[in-house]
């Protein structure tokens, strides 16, 4: 069987073998900027431990998925957007746009946010 996080972007970008514009390294998770910018700020959280989906999660995970979301939210803070608003977003399979495998959280802001998204 083939080892997911060889190939995986994700992945690659937490070993530092792909480039990235990254904000953000700890243990547990990197976050960067996104290479298609849907808003002004608009950075991807990723945990360094390969977790396919937000349906591949286990209870150990949950620590792990807490954590991006802190970081999303210091890293909003940081700029400012705690001011004015910011949305996460987690796209789990293909028709919700999850395009990368690897459990990751968007964190976008910077302008007014439109609802329903999509």
């Amino acid at each position: 069987m083939t080892d997911p996080t060889v190939n995986c972007l994700f992945c690659r970008i937490a070993r530092r073998e792909a480039p990235a514009k990254y904000v953000h390294e700890d243990e547990t998770a990197v976050a960067f900027e996104d290479i298609r910018p849907r808003a002004p700020t608009h950075l991807v959280v990723v945990p360094r431990k390969h977790i396919e989906s937000l349906n591949a999660l286990t209870v150990e995970d949950e620590p792990v998925i807490g954590h991006l979301n802190r970081v999303a939210a210091d890293l909003a803070r940081e700029r400012g957007l705690d001011q004015t608003g910011y949305r996460v977003v987690i796209n789990t399979g293909r028709n919700a746009g999850q395009s990368v495998f690897h459990v990751h959280l968007h964190l976008l802001g910077g302008r007014p946010m439109m609802w329903p998204p999509g």
